[in-house]
C-alpha cells in the first residue's frame, strides 16, 4: 500500500531532543519498585505511583518533557493516565494546555489532535499543526484498516488470563443509559436497522496474549474501530478486566473462583475487586484498589514514515514486576 504524501506547513522543526527526564523515565519515588514493605499493605506498591493531580504548570512541565516525536508539523508526546485530552472550559486538559506548550517548543499555534489515548489511559498523543496533513493521516488509517493493518497498538495488564492466546472481538457496542450513569454496553447480533441508525456499531479489536503469570496477564491490543471504552468493555468479554478499571471490570463476576459475565444493566460500576492472590502480589488491600489506575497504555502508532513509540509508564513496568509478567524492562 503506497503511503500518501504529507503536506509540510509552516511552523516544524526538527525532532524534539529535550534535555528534561520525561516524566515516564523519571523513578518511582521510595517504597516503589523493588522494595520489601515494612509498613504494610501499600508500601512498595504502585498506589499513588500514576501521579495527579496537577496544577497547570506541573502537568505543562510533563508534556514539555515527554515529547516522543517532532518532524514538520506533527508532533507527538506521552500522555499520563488521569490527563483528559479534551475537557470543559477551565478544566485541566491536553487541549487547554497547547496554547502554552506550542510557545515553549516553538511548535505551530494551531495544534490539534490527531490520535490520542483516553482520560485514563497513558501514551502516546499524535498532534499536527497542519490541517492538510491531518486529512491525510487520517486517510492513511482508515486505509491501513481496509487492509487488515491496525494503526495503533495498546498493552493491558489484565486481572485473569484470555482462553486463547490470539483471537479477535467482535461485537457491536452501543451507548445506553444504565442508572444515572451513560456507559457502552455489548450487543450480540445487532439488527441491521439499528447499526444502519448508528444505534449500534460493530466493532472488532485484534488481541495477543504476551505473557501471563498466575491469575492475570500482559495483553497486546490493536483496535480495527474505533468507539468509547471499546477496549475495556472488549477485555470483559474475554472475562479479563484491565487492572484499573473501576467502570467495566463490575461485569466479570466469580462462582468458585471461575470467571463469568454478568448482563450489564445489572452491573453498575464500582471499585474493581481482585482475589487475595493477585492483591498480596501487588502489596495491596482491596480498601486501597480505588487508588489503582488503569493499566492501559497506547504504545505505538503508525504512520506513513515512522512508526511511534512511547514507553510503558513506571506504575506500569513496576506492576508487571510484581506480577512476573514479561516486559519489566521494556514491552517488546
Amino acid at each position: 500500500m503506497a503511503a500518501p504524501r504529507f503536506l509540510l506547513c509552516a511552523g516544524g522543526g526538527p525532532r524534539a531532543a529535550c534535555s528534561a527526564r520525561a516524566w515516564y523515565q523519571q523513578p518511582l519515588r521510595p517504597g516503589g519498585p523493588g522494595r520489601q514493605a515494612a509498613g504494610g499493605p501499600g508500601r512498595g506498591s504502585i498506589v499513588g505511583q500514576a501521579g495527579g493531580p496537577w496544577s497547570r504548570q506541573e502537568a505543562l512541565g510533563l508534556l514539555e518533557a515527554a515529547v516522543v516525536y517532532r518532524e514538520g508539523p506533527l508532533v507527538a508526546i506521552s500522555k499520563p493516565p488521569g490527563l483528559a485530552v479534551t475537557g470543559s472550559p477551565g478544566q485541566l486538559s491536553v487541549i487547554s494546555l497547547l496554547p502554552d506548550l506550542s510557545q515553549r517548543l516553538s511548535l505551530p499555534h494551531e495544534l490539534h489532535v490527531v490520535k490520542a489515548a483516553g482520560k485514563d489511559s497513558s501514551g502516546l498523543v499524535l498532534l499536527s499543526g497542519c490541517p492538510g496533513t491531518t486529512r491525510q493521516l487520517h486517510a492513511f488509517f482508515t486505509q491501513l484498516r481496509r487492509a487488515g493493518r491496525p494503526p495503533a497498538t495498546y498493552r493491558a495488564v489484565t486481572a485473569g488470563v484470555p482462553a486463547a492466546v490470539e483471537g479477535e472481538i467482535h461485537t457491536g457496542l452501543k451507548l445506553e443509559q444504565v442508572g444515572d450513569l451513560q456507559l457502552v454496553v455489548p450487543v450480540a447480533g445487532p439488527s441491521r436497522r439499528s447499526v444502519e441508525r448508528k444505534e449500534v456499531k460493530q466493532t472488532l479489536t485484534h488481541y495477543r496474549v504476551l505473557g501471563t503469570a498466575p491469575g492475570c496477564s500482559l495483553v497486546q491490543l490493536q483496535p480495527m474501530t474505533a468507539f468509547p471504552s471499546q477496549l475495556l468493555v472488549h477485555l470483559t468479554l474475554l472475562l479479563c478486566p484491565a487492572l484499573g478499571d473501576h467502570v467495566y471490570s463490575a461485569r466479570v463476576g466469580r462462582v468458585l473462583g471461575e470467571p463469568f459475565l454478568l448482563p450489564a444493566g445489572s452491573a453498575l460500576p464500582h471499585t474493581q475487586v481482585l482475589g487475595e492472590q493477585l492483591l498480596r502480589r501487588l502489596r495491596l488491600t482491596q480498601e486501597l484498589l480505588h487508588r489503582l489506575p488503569l493499566h492501559l497504555h497506547l504504545y505505538q502508532l503508525l504512520l506513513p514514515t515512522a512508526s511511534l513509540t512511547a514507553p510503558p509508564p513506571p506504575f506500569f513496568l513496576q506492576t508487571l514486576r510484581l506480577l512476573g509478567l514479561p516486559g519489566s524492562q521494556s514491552v517488546p
